[in-house]
């Protein structure tokens, strides 16, 4: 499957999940998304992030220093009906 590569390595807290965030909502439903960083703190705010908003977060490693993170852009919940 198609990924998103957004490389945010070098960027502290909160930077790595706002840039996702923005990636996120310029992608349809489905799509994924991979995140490269360097923060130690990224760990724990996209886990809190995915929880949060939706999007799951299908897998996350560190190598090197470098945290990598793959979420899968959420469906959009549908508009409720006016009644």
């Amino acid at each position: 499957m198609n990924e998103t590569l957004l490389d945010v390595k070098g960027m502290n807290c909160p930077l790595p999940v706002l840039k996702a965030n923005r990636a996120l909502r310029a992608m349809t439903a489905g799509q994924r998304l991979r995140v490269l960083a360097t923060d130690r703190a990224a760990v724990g705010d996209f886990h809190a992030f995915c929880r949060e908003t939706g999007h799951p977060l299908l897998a996350w490693s560190e190598e090197a220093g470098v945290f990598s993170f793959v979420i899968r852009r959420r469906a959009d919940e549908p508009e409720p009906k006016a009644s």
